[in-house]
């Protein structure tokens, strides 16, 4: 059964996962609990960065038999709802970690946050306003 508890892994392909890595520890404060980079004929590598503790993490995947290429839309969003405003410096160090700034297609983002591409192009939202369930 799912409850508020579920533990949740948002999986993608990624072309690079050392660029995957960085942005995620560098640019969001993630830590990495595991990686695999086996090589093993059939399987794939991964990371797996996420919060300490935390219910949920990213799994940027790579087959290196088979890579299928990242195919993300402009509404492909993550979405974090710190409900503070979004400060420059914290989105300079995305950027810095590998990130591109760029224009939602949504203008509510822009209105209330700032969005930025990963290096694989899949995006995140910074937004202002808080969000509660």
């Amino acid at each position: 059964m799912i409850t508020r508890d579920t533990r949740i892994r948002i999986a993608r392909p990624s072309r690079d996962l050392v660029a995957a890595e960085r942005f995620s520890v560098e640019g969001l404060g993630l830590d990495v609990p595991w990686r695999t980079t086996g090589r093993v004929s059939g399987g794939h590598d991964l990371v797996m960065p996420g919060l300490p503790g935390g219910s949920w993490h990213f799994e940027p995947t790579h087959d290196p038999e088979r890579p299928p290429e990242p195919t993300p839309t402009v509404d492909d969003l993550f979405v974090l709802h710190p409900g503070t405003a979004v400060d420059d410096a914290l989105v300079d160090r995305f950027v810095a970690a590998g990130g591109t700034r760029a224009a939602a297609h949504n203008p509510y983002w822009d209105e209330y946050g700032a969005t930025v591409a990963d290096p694989d192009g899949y995006r995140l939202v910074l937004c202002s306003r808080s969000w509660s369930a």
